[in-house]
């Protein structure tokens, strides 16, 4: 981020936009001073929180990170909310209290002594923003708030949201790509311009009305207007897509299968499912409902706490029938997998090396590792960036890189945990006609999503997870 002039009054309630790299992460780290000093990185011009650098009052700027698990601090629940105000030095009786009206306003029914570490992504944030809240602070900083949330999560966090500012007369700064959501709350839209400086600034529907083709060409969810631009992500009849003999093959199968992060305790059970070359399966359901643990359970990565997950003879070629018993190089180039956080699956320090492990591993010959390399840099809008560290690439870019990883070499089933998570809508439409084309191609998909336009752009079948079960429902048929 560079070139930035900006003001932003008391009270004002902010959205800001951009292309996925474009620095508004950063923005918000920088105006919640935590972005460390000139050792980490430079800076130039002048940034005042209240007349002041925001390093200077902390407490004041209350922030919230685009990763959850960053906020996590402390094993439980009451005492990870607790903590900021610990900090800031709130009395004891006020703190709990605090935390209670925090805990109601995300819409959390959880005891105070339960283990963060059992919490799954959605619920993690609920955690982190009810820890902000609890802090009262001043300006409040949202980075993609809702983006692992369900449905009714968005509603009810953006609600509680609106509440609190509201109520307490809290600045308010949001990133979130899809403009929808909080465009009954926020006044103001601010778009950064990948290329420095702002893009658009001024009352939101205004900027919407006026900028809105612009704002699409440059990444923003524009409401009305369509990533795909009118484009199939794939073909609409099967029977006439290349890959017709192979897209009606079985691959995976799950019979009377129950789930367990920790042995012993199932959070779902009894899921029948077939997955089919060719052939999408999305995975909804509320926060907490065993998603994420059904998806490692399909990729081989968790045992079934009950039933089997068996792979058919063409998906398995030999290494047997139950992924979980599968060496890691056995499933490299049978099931892919892509992990809700993508940090998860980071083990080297550039993106280009992070992109040759699983072909280092498969011990393919240097001039073709150099190839799918290449190709797979451009293809994901990440080449720019072959020789930065992932864990200093943006959301959506970390996403991207973790989709390719996974991709890379070529698996015959891809599992991916919220894979447009913070995709501006032109990465969004670049990621699902990929996917479109590994359908064509034969490649079977299960994906756990939110995302509504995703399912509508690529699934074939939904399957609900829900009150410790689930049910699979065709593609347009109301679960």
């Amino acid at each position: 981020m560079r070139d930035l002039d900006l003001v932003i009054e008391p009270g004002e309630r902010v959205l800001v936009l951009g292309a996925s790299g474009a620095g508004k992460s950063t923005l918000l780290q920088a105006m919640a001073g935590v972005l460390g000093g000139a050792e980490e990185g430079d800076e130039v011009g002048e940034l005042l929180l209240d007349g002041v650098r925001p390093e200077e009052v902390r407490g004041r700027a209350g922030l919230l990170l685009q990763d959850p698990d960053a906020h996590l601090v402390l094993a439980r629940v009451g005492d990870d909310i607790a903590f900021g105000c610990e900090n800031l030095g709130v009395p004891r009786d006020e703190i709990w209290r605090r935390v209670g009206e925090s805990l109601d306003a995300v819409g959390l029914d959880l005891p105070l002594d339960h283990a963060t570490s059992e919490l799954s992504g959605g619920q993690k944030q609920r955690v982190a923003l009810a820890g902000v809240l609890a802090m009262r602070p001043g300006l409040i900083l949202l980075d993609e708030p809702t983006a692992n949330l369900d449905p009714d999560g968005v509603i009810e966090v953006r609600d509680t949201v609106d509440r609190v500012v509201r109520s307490t007369g809290a600045t308010l700064v949001v990133i979130e790509h899809r403009v929808d959501v909080w465009l009954d709350v926020v006044e103001r839209i601010v778009v950064l311009d990948a290329e420095g400086g702002v893009l658009a600034d001024g009352p939101a529907r205004q900027v919407i009305a006026a900028e809105g083709r612009r704002l699409a060409d440059a990444g923003v969810w524009v409401p009305g207007i369509d990533p795909l631009g009118g484009r199939a992500a794939r073909s609409t009849n099967a029977d006439d897509r290349p890959a017709a003999d192979t897209a009606r093959s079985e691959l995976l199968t799950a019979g009377a299968l129950a789930v367990a992060r920790v042995p012993g305790r199932p959070v779902a059970s009894d899921i029948e499912l077939v997955l089919s070359a060719g052939r999408a399966l999305v995975v909804t359901g509320p926060n907490g409902a065993g998603k994420s643990t059904l998806a490692l359970t399909l990729a081989g990565l968790i045992p079934p706490e009950a039933g089997e997950v068996r792979a058919s003879d063409e998906l398995a070629t030999g290494a047997g029938p139950h992924p979980a018993r599968w060496r890691s190089r056995e499933l490299l180039t049978r099931i892919g997998t892509v992990f809700q956080d993508p940090e998860h699956q980071f083990v080297s320090g550039t993106v280009e090396d992070e992109l040759t492990v699983s072909l280092k591993a498969l011990r393919l010959p240097k001039p073709e590792i150099r190839d799918r390399v290449s190709a797979m840099l451009e293809r994901m809008r990440l080449a720019p960036l072959a020789r930065a560290n992932p864990y200093t690439l943006s959301g959506g870019q970390k996403r991207r890189l973790s989709v390719a990883s996974a991709l890379i070499a070529r698996p015959r089933v891809l599992v991916l945990d919220e894979p447009t998570f913070g995709q501006d809508s032109r990465t969004w439409a670049e990621l699902v006609l990929l996917l479109g084309d590994l359908l064509d191609e034969g490649c079977a998909v299960i994906a756990i999503t939110h995302d509504r336009a995703f399912i509508r752009a690529l699934a074939d079948q939904e399957l609900v997870v829900r009150d410790g079960g689930a049910l699979v429902v065709p593609k347009g048929v109301a679960a």
